[in-house]
């Protein structure tokens, strides 16, 4: 085992597009469990657009200091343990930050064992919070019910694609939104979605009153901003919005929109924030679903996986360029 802990700390608060200024790499000795801990050798980090947030403001969390090791899930192997709740060769998941070696502390419920078996990319993906998110959201907050139209935006993304194949498992009628001719490509011919609007190249507002004459009875959104606002302008009477992200306003500046919220009044609608950490108690229930439908090819899922501890900020990167399809993870080791 190394002697030495490799860590990515914030270095600079970015008030604007992530750069090499934002981060730095320290290195210190590994850290040595107390009683009631374990040592984690960190396997895998989840690249999560919610961190963006973190690195600039307070949030549901406190802002991540400069100077601090990055906030983040990871997933490792349990090395060493003076806890009666890990024990040596558990997969464990949980806030590791983004470093080699992590501090699992049995008072911590936040560092979970993962069950034998479970393959770390499920649990880094569809198990893990993207796919969480994709299920209270959408089951919870959207509360689809079978005929309805259901828009996600962010589509080709790992919450937003696992989303919208919940909704047909529903019975939907299910449209998404993404960033390329190919990615909608793939929205449709891969997640099985009914139809895609590519917003770089499309008028959102229109395509909407195009594919759904009578309205959007439920919308997961992940982007915020001119999505938002063409989904705002097109909902159903009693429509219901599950706001998952904002991804389209995390890199600084003036946030845009939504000018016309009160169509929300006008539809009679309901729009509503929500964090996975709000449905805890049925993470079981999520996962026993997830799973199921996974194995009966009811739901597609991938992880695009990005090698090595170097190139951890390059790949938090990639969230906000596009550049990748479904979830986005780091492999340390």
């Amino acid at each position: 085992m190394a002697d030495q802990n490799r860590q990515w700390r914030l270095k600079t608060t970015p008030h604007g597009p992530i750069d090499d200024d934002t981060f730095t790499s320290t290195s210190e000795d590994v850290p040595e469990p107390g009683d009631g801990e374990a040592l984690v050798a960190v396997q895998w980090l989840s690249m999560d657009p919610t961190i963006r947030g973190w690195l600039e403001r307070d949030t549901y969390v406190p802002k991540i200091q400069e100077g601090e090791v990055v906030r983040g899930l990871g997933i490792g192997e349990v090395v060493a343990s003076k806890s009666d709740r890990y024990a040596v060769g558990d997969l464990v998941s949980g806030t590791t930050g983004w470093q080699e070696f992590a501090i699992a502390d049995e008072g911590d419920r936040r560092m979970q064992v993962v069950p034998a078996g479970t393959d770390p990319l499920d649990a880094v993906g569809l198990l893990g919070p993207t796919g969480l998110a994709a299920y209270f959201g959408l089951l919870r907050v959207g509360q689809p019910e079978e005929g309805d139209t259901v828009l996600v935006s962010g589509a080709a993304g790992a919450t937003g694609s696992v989303a919208g194949q919940i909704a047909k498992l529903k019975g939907c009628t299910v449209i998404g939104t993404a960033g390329s001719d190919d990615k909608c490509a793939r929205v449709v011919d891969h997640y099985g979605f009914d139809a895609c609007i590519n917003y770089k190249t499309e008028r959102v507002s229109s395509r909407l009153r195009e594919l759904a004459p009578d309205g959007i009875d439920v919308f997961f959104d992940n982007v915020g901003g001119d999505v938002l606002e063409a989904g705002l302008a097109n909902l159903a009477l009693h429509a219901r919005i599950a706001v998952c992200g904002a991804i389209s306003q995390y890199d600084g500046g003036t946030p845009r929109g939504p000018r016309n919220y009160m169509n929300l009044v006008v539809k009679r609608a309901r729009m509503e924030g929500f964090l996975i950490f709000d449905h805890v108690r049925d993470y079981r229930l999520a996962m026993g679903d997830l799973t199921t439908w996974a194995s009966e090819g009811r739901i597609r899922h991938e992880v695009d996986v990005v090698e090595g501890f170097d190139n951890v900020p390059a790949a938090f990167q990639r969230l906000f360029t596009g550049d990748k399809v479904g979830k986005n993870a780091v492999h340390l080791t």
